[in-house]
C-alpha cells in the first residue's frame, strides 16, 4: 500500500525554503570584501617582488658599469630599475658599490609606502682603475 504525500509537510518544506531565501546574497556580502582584500594583498606583494627584482638587476648592472669605469653607472642602473628609482654609486677601496631604492606604492589600508632596495658590489677592473676619480 502506498501512502499519499501529506500536504502539511510539503508546506513546511516550502516555508524552510522561504527562510533560506537571500542567504546566498548575505554570504556573498560577507565573503566578497575578504576576497577583494586578499586580491589586493596578493597584487601588492607581487608588485613588491617585481620591484625588488628590478632593483637587484639595476644594482647589478650599475655595479658592473661602475667597475668598468663608466661615469654613467647611475644612469645605467636607473634604466634597468625604472625611472623612479634612486641610485647611489660609491667607489672606494677598489670596489664599486651601487645601491638602488624604489618605492612600490602606499598600502591601501594606510602606513608608509613599501620600498624595495638592493645593493651590488663589483671589483673595479684594472683597466678602469686609472679612470676612477
Amino acid at each position: 500500500m502506498s501512502r499519499a504525500p501529506q500536504p502539511a509537510r510539503a508546506v513546511e518544506a516550502g516555508r524552510d525554503g522561504l527562510r533560506e531565501r537571500g542567504s546566498v546574497t548575505a554570504e556573498l556580502a560577507v565573503g566578497l570584501p575578504a576576497v577583494v582584500l586578499l586580491l589586493v594583498v596578493v597584487l601588492t606583494v607581487a608588485a613588491a617582488g617585481m620591484a625588488q627584482l628590478r632593483c637587484a638587476d639595476g644594482a647589478r648592472a650599475g655595479a658592473r658599469a661602475a667597475a668598468l669605469g663608466s661615469q654613467d653607472a647611475a644612469a645605467d642602473a636607473r634604466r634597468v630599475a625604472g625611472d623612479g628609482a634612486q641610485v647611489l654609486v660609491v667607489r672606494a677601496g677598489g670596489w664599486a658599490t651601487v645601491t638602488v631604492t624604489a618605492e612600490v606604492g602606499a598600502l591601501p589600508w594606510g602606513g608608509g609606502p613599501l620600498r624595495a632596495r638592493a645593493t651590488a658590489s663589483a671589483r673595479i677592473e684594472p683597466s678602469a682603475a686609472g679612470a676612477t676619480p
